[in-house]
Formats: structure tokens, C-alpha cells, sequence
């Protein structure tokens, strides 16, 4: 019975040894299936690869090359050029661009992941780094901190922080980490590991835009915007001389995918030299502040005039000396309000009320607006007439204090006065309407607006300066007789302070119209001359032996009697003429009064031109105001130019300075 059991016993066991050799042999089999399997798949795909490679392989190629190119090109950075200065004719400097820095933050490298001391991940670089910037640049911690921590940007390479950083201000950042490296510095272990372990920034250079004169012919140089944009004078003018072309430095990989690096300089921008004479500049500008510190007293209060402009000019050549105006702006902060409205006004302003009032400010009131100019074009009336040979020097007329046309009575300055009998220089040195009027008709419309063209009205001068006006003339469908008469003496058309300036230097310089330039030359960096920008004389407006008639009548207007006398300088032949246009609606009481004047008398070296647009007075029409500006600036101009005293000096004629100017309020209510 015991054998029996064990023999079933034995029996069942080698049974169950079969079965688990039967699934093992199973399972073999399995494993060799599927390891051929796969060894068929990877076949198969390296088969693929193989196919690839044969028939796409070049473009593939091209797609990883670009995407490593890409971490390069990420790299890259641009090297910006420097903008050329702008000189006045003896070398000073009017506007040049001075290197500054921008502070980047690398924001994925500040924010990097490392071991700390407690063997935890920390951003070990990050309260270094910003303890670095809050205490020696002065950034704002809340500013750094919301850059580093932004979702969006947390891991960008490229944040700006601060811009135009100066240079001593970079130098004293680099010195707070040099210091870490120096092994015998008064730091702690502490305080050295601390430096050691800012990271992630780094300086990019840049050049910021500056006027050493700050608000000195500031309408005729202009500024720049961002990115050395430049829409107001020189600067506007002659921005794409003065921009150059930034450089770039950047990783590229060749033919054989190995990583390379390449700069390419910038080209700097040309220097341009003006024709301004940074003293005369200031000579008018001395001139428009007394002027102003005078005629704020007042029945308008705050402001002297609406506007005020003044020219210097060569007579000779079309050179503008100087030129300026009264809304005076620091070019430095352009964008500043506050010296012509309050806090309150400049708060209240809209988008595009701002723009006007910016626009109002910036704009050249030599070139950009027009006017009726008045009676500083009678001696234009007066050459053309005798040009024409439609009157002589000898001929008569009568002034009775006005003249009817077209049912009109047209004045004369004095009505109800009269002038009574005049010759054409006795009406330039009275500035006596009625005779002008008389001479135009004689001459006719024909030969009239023939001769405004001839001395440029109505057509832009072409002076380098943008913004310039045209202004607005009578046509021969539009002029009758009553337009001819008033536009004899400065009434019914308009131009601008730069055309009547050239005109009438071409009248009394042998009648030679040279079109105005303010610029001079375009140069190198380095001062190599690449370009003389010469005078142009367009044309020959009158005759040498007119302008020499119309130049000493000239001179007897600002002898005693004539209607310039305010503007003679003492001990110096001179000559001039006044102007006043009353300004539309004609019964406002509203005027712009003007004068220009020249020196010396024989051979014409300077011009000088004075608008006053609305002079802040009881009575506008007083030219006076206009030639007491010219006056003193003559006084100090003539001295300055080396243009020497060539009449007898009357003892005390000459205090002007400390009486006469000082006196500019017994006009105000007269």
C-alpha cells in the first residue's frame, strides 16, 4: 500500500516537471518571436533612416542647421552708429551724440536653478544680482523683481532696465564686481561670494542725442525722436546724412556646421557744418530777452509779442547768420510744457491738442509762416517800377493822404494827414502809401506780378530747413486795381520772413538773389571735407545801377525825419525800412510790425530782418518795437564782425542800451 503511494507520488511529480519544461520551451519561443520582432523594426527603420538620408537627407540637414543658427542669431546684437555733429562755421559744437548704455538683464540666467548650501535647488544668483543693481545703479527692487518674476519673460534673455547709463556709472558696477576677483580687497569671504555670484547682466551700447546750448537756436537746429528720427530743422533737413548704419555682431555656422563669429562695423554719420555763427545766435537772442523783459509789463501781462522773429543774413552770399524766434524750448527735453503752460492746462490736454501745441512750439516762425509783411516791400514796388522804366528818380507825386479806388478810400499812414509832393525816395523814406499806390499803377499788374516772381514771393526759397511756406499771391484772373494798390505796399498777399529776407539782399547787394542756405559742409568724422555746399545765385533780380538808387534811398530812411531813425546805431552808415500790416478782420487794432535793415550803408555785409507779430501794446502799429530789437542787435553785431564805425559818432547817441531800450513802455500807450 506505502509503495503504491509512493509510486503515485513520483508519478505526479514527473508530470508536473513535463508541464513546466512544455512552458518554458512556450515562453523561448515567445521571447524569440518577439526579439526578432523588434530586431525586424529596428531593420526596418534604419532601412528608413537610410531612405531618408538618400533621398530628403539635405533638407533635414537644413532644418537642424537653422535651429542651431537660431541659438546663435539669439545671441546676436546690433551695434549702433553714432549720429554726426552738427558745427557752427567756427567749429562749435550744436548738437553731437554722446555714448551711453543700456542695462540688460538676462532674466534665465538670474533666475537659474542651482545646489544650494543646504544641498536644496535654489536661484542662487538671483537676491546677489538684485542686491547689485538697487545699490549701485539705484534701480528700483519692485521694477527688477517684476521682470524676473514675469510669466511670460521669467526666462528671456533680454530685458532692458535702464537706459542711457553713463559711462561712470557702468565703470562703478564693473568695479563692484571686479572687486570679488581681488584678492587683497577689504571684503569678507562672505561678501565676495555674494559679488561672485551676481549673474545674468551685461551692458549694450547706445549713444543719446545732446545740445550743449540747450535752447539756443533751437527752431533752427531741431532734435531727434527715438531710433535718430529728426522731422525739425538741421536735423530734420539733413537726417539722412548725419545717420550712418548700425554694425552687428552675430554666430553663424559655416559649410562644415562649425560655429563661427562675425562683426560687421557701423558706419558712423557725416558731421554737418552750418553757416550760424553760435555768437550772432546769441546776439539776438540777448536782444529778444531785453526786449521781452521790457514788454511784459504790459496790457496782455505775460507774453511781449504773439511771436517774434529775427534773420541774420550775408547779403552777399544767401549765408543765414542767425536766425530765431520766441518760443524757446530746451532741446534736450523738447517734450516740456512747462514754460508755456501750467500744470493744470498741460494735464487737460488731449492727444492731438498736445500735438498741435507741440507742433506750435517747434515749428521755425522764419520759415514756416506766412504774413502780410507791409510796407518793408515798398522798395521792391519802388525797383520794379523803375526797372520798367515805368517812373524816374525825378518824377512827382502828390500825397493828400489817401486814394480812392474802386470806390474805396485806401489810406496813407499819417491820413489824416498828408505827405504832399513826393519823389519815389522821398516815399521810401516817409513809407508813404499813397504814393506807392500811385507808382503801382503806373506801373500795372502786368509788370507787378511779373516782378514778385522775379524776387521769389509766392514760391518756396528752397533754404535747407524743412517746413518752408510758399505763402500766397495774387494771380492776374484774381488782381484788380484795388488788389495792385494794396499789394504795393505789403497788403492782400503773403510770404515769409526767409523770402522777404532774400529778396530784399538782392536788392541792395547790386541786385544779385542767391538762395538762402544754412549749411555749409558735409564732413567726416574725423573732419575730412566730403562735400562744400557752395552758394547758388539764381538770378539777377534788378539792375546794378536800381539797386544802387534803391540802396541810398534807404539810407536816408533811418536819418533824422525818416521812419527808421529808430534803428540807426550811432557813428554807422545804414539803411533800412519799416514795416506795419494790419492784420485780418482790418478793424481788430491787431498788427504785425516789422523791420530790416542792412550795414554798411555802401557795401551791405549784413542784413538784418525783425518781425513783431502782435506786440504787447495799447497801440500795435508802431514799428518801433521792431527796430529797437534790430538796434540792438546791430549794436553788438557790428562790433563782433569787425565792420568798424565809418560816420562821425554823436557824443551819448549810443547809450541807447541803458535809455532808449528801457524805455520800450512810453510806446504802450500811445
Amino acid at each position: 500500500m506505502g509503495e503504491c503511494v509512493k509510486s503515485s507520488n513520483r508519478g505526479r511529480k514527473h508530470q508536473t516537471e513535463i508541464d513546466k519544461r512544455e512552458i518554458n520551451k512556450r515562453m523561448s519561443k515567445k521571447l524569440v518571436g518577439m526579439f526578432v520582432a523588434v530586431i525586424l523594426i529596428l531593420v526596418g527603420i534604419f532601412i528608413r533612416i537610410i531612405f531618408i538620408l538618400a533621398t530628403n537627407g539635405k533638407q533635414y540637414n537644413r532644418i537642424v542647421l537653422k535651429q542651431t543658427q537660431r541659438q546663435y542669431e539669439n545671441e546676436s546684437r546690433v551695434i549702433p552708429f553714432q549720429r554726426g555733429d552738427i558745427l557752427d562755421r567756427n567749429g562749435t559744437i550744436l548738437a553731437t551724440s554722446k555714448k551711453v548704455y543700456n542695462v540688460i538683464v538676462d532674466c534665465k540666467a538670474v533666475n537659474d536653478i542651482r545646489k544650494g548650501k543646504e544641498g536644496d535647488n535654489v536661484p542662487k544668483y538671483l537676491e546677489p544680482t538684485i542686491k547689485a543693481l538697487v545699490k549701485v545703479l539705484n534701480l528700483e527692487e519692485k521694477e527688477i523683481r517684476s521682470k524676473l518674476d514675469n510669466k511670460e519673460r521669467g526666462n528671456s534673455q533680454y530685458q532692458v532696465l535702464k537706459s542711457n547709463l553713463s559711462i561712470t556709472e557702468k565703470e562703478k558696477f564693473e568695479e563692484y564686481l571686479e572687486k570679488a576677483k581681488t584678492e587683497d580687497s577689504d571684503l569678507s569671504d562672505e561678501e565676495r561670494q555674494e559679488r561672485q555670484n551676481v549673474k545674468g547682466i551685461w551692458f549694450e551700447e547706445n549713444y543719446l542725442r545732446v545740445y550743449p546750448m540747450n535752447s539756443l537756436a533751437c527752431n533752427l537746429i531741431g532734435f531727434t525722436y527715438a531710433d535718430n528720427m529728426a522731422d525739425w530743422g538741421i536735423e530734420g533737413y539733413y537726417s539722412n546724412v548725419l545717420n550712418g548704419m548700425n554694425g552687428r555682431q552675430y554666430g553663424f555656422l559655416n559649410t562644415d556646421s562649425s560655429a563661427k563669429q562675425k562683426i560687421i562695423s557701423p558706419v558712423n554719420g557725416k558731421n554737418v557744418v552750418s553757416t550760424i555763427d553760435v555768437n550772432v545766435q546769441q546776439i539776438i537772442r540777448n536782444a529778444l530777452e531785453d526786449y521781452q523783459t521790457k514788454m511784459t509789463a504790459g496790457p496782455n501781462g505775460k507774453q511781449s509779442a504773439k511771436n517774434i522773429g529775427v534773420i541774420v543774413m550775408n547779403p552777399n552770399n544767401g549765408e543765414i547768420l542767425g536766425m530765431d524766434s520766441s518760443n524757446w524750448y530746451d532741446l534736450n527735453t523738447p517734450r516740456d510744457l512747462s514754460n508755456f503752460y501750467s500744470q493744470e492746462e498741460i494735464n487737460n490736454m488731449n492727444n492731438e491738442t498736445m500735438l498741435q501745441n507741440f507742433n506750435k512750439i517747434w515749428r521755425n516762425y522764419c520759415v514756416s509762416d506766412a504774413f502780410e509783411p507791409g510796407s518793408t516791400v515798398k522798395p521792391m514796388t519802388a525797383a520794379a517800377a523803375l526797372e520798367t522804366g515805368s517812373i524816374n528818380t525825378t518824377e512827382e507825386f502828390y500825397c493828400d493822404g489817401y486814394k480812392m479806388i474802386s470806390n474805396r478810400k485806401i489810406h496813407c499812414a499819417i491820413f489824416p494827414n498828408e505827405h504832399g509832393k513826393q519823389t519815389v525816395g522821398d516815399a521810401l523814406v516817409n513809407s508813404c502809401n499813397d504814393t506807392i499806390m500811385q507808382i503801382a499803377e503806373k506801373m500795372g499788374s502786368e509788370n507787378f506780378l511779373r516782378y514778385q516772381k522775379i524776387f521769389n514771393f509766392g514760391s518756396k526759397t528752397g533754404i535747407d530747413l524743412p517746413g518752408e511756406h510758399s505763402g500766397i499771391l495774387h494771380t492776374a484772373d484774381s488782381m484788380g486795381k484795388l488788389e495792385l494798390a494794396t499789394a504795393a505796399f505789403g497788403q492782400g498777399f503773403t510770404c515769409t520772413m526767409i523770402q522777404e529776407a532774400a529778396a530784399f539782399s538782392s536788392l541792395i547787394n547790386g541786385g544779385y538773389y542767391y538762395k538762402p542756405h544754412v549749411v555749409s559742409a558735409i564732413t567726416e568724422n574725423q573732419g575730412a571735407v566730403v562735400q562744400m555746399i557752395d552758394s547758388v545765385l539764381e538770378r539777377q533780380t534788378v539792375s546794378s545801377e536800381v539797386s544802387d538808387i534803391i540802396r541810398k534811398d534807404l539810407g536816408n530812411v533811418v536819418e533824422i525825419g525818416g521812419t527808421g531813425m529808430d534803428a540807426k546805431v550811432d557813428g554807422y552808415s545804414m539803411g533800412g525800412k519799416t514795416g506795419t500790416a494790419q492784420k485780418i478782420p482790418r478793424d481788430s487794432g491787431k498788427y504785425l510790425v516789422s523791420y530790416i535793415g542792412f550795414a554798411p550803408l555802401d557795401d551791405p555785409q549784413v542784413v538784418v530782418y525783425t518781425v513783431v507779430d502782435e506786440p504787447n501794446a495799447t497801440d500795435q502799429s508802431k514799428s518801433v518795437y521792431a527796430q529797437k530789437i534790430t538796434k540792438h542787435i546791430f549794436t553788438e553785431l557790428l562790433p563782433y564782425m569787425q565792420l568798424f564805425p565809418d560816420q562821425e559818432i554823436v557824443e551819448g547817441e549810443n547809450e541807447f542800451l541803458s535809455d532808449e531800450i528801457s524805455n520800450y513802455g512810453q510806446h504802450l500807450a500811445e
